[in-house]
């Protein structure tokens, strides 16, 4: 899994001109889904993103996670973040998963971040045609790979 997660002052997703989710405070968060995903890598990464401190203490450190200051997370997915760009302009997206194995990868991801951020967590719809806005607060943005843990 590849993510992008980005700090926000507030976020949402909108698909055909209806809101399918928003949030005030907490994490944007990007997913790419690839074929050799496994529950091991939802579980880490999860748990990664809800203990990431990059939210402001009370001396103006980043040192609190989402889960400290009682914030929210939308999680979109988003294929491309597979792209492979070594050949030619074309980006290719062979690594990432087609639907038929990302949907079920991704339904298992909202429900573990849900358990482990202890409350619903908002969504945008996969494979839809969605329109993200967000106000990137620092700006502060993270990119985490499940293949490659830094």
């Amino acid at each position: 899994m590849r993510t992008v997660i980005q700090r926000v002052t507030h976020a949402s997703v909108t698909v055909e001109g209806n809101i399918t989710g928003a949030i005030e405070k907490g994490l944007l968060v990007l997913l790419g889904i690839e074929d050799a995903d496994t529950e091991e890598d939802i579980e880490w990464l999860s748990n990664k993103i809800v203990n990431l401190r990059i939210f402001d203490d009370e001396k103006g450190v980043m040192n609190v996670s989402v889960n400290d200051i009682n914030g929210k997370i939308l999680l979109v997915s988003q294929f491309t973040l597979h792209a492979a760009t070594k050949k030619g302009n074309r980006p290719s997206y062979i690594k990432a998963s087609k639907p038929e194995v990302a949907i079920p990868i991704y339904e298992k991801m909202i429900v573990q971040l849900e358990k482990d951020l202890g409350k619903k967590i908002e969504c945008g719809v996969f494979g839809g045609d969605m329109k993200v806005q967000l106000l990137n607060d620092g700006p502060v943005t993270i990119v985490i790979d499940t293949k490659n843990k830094e």
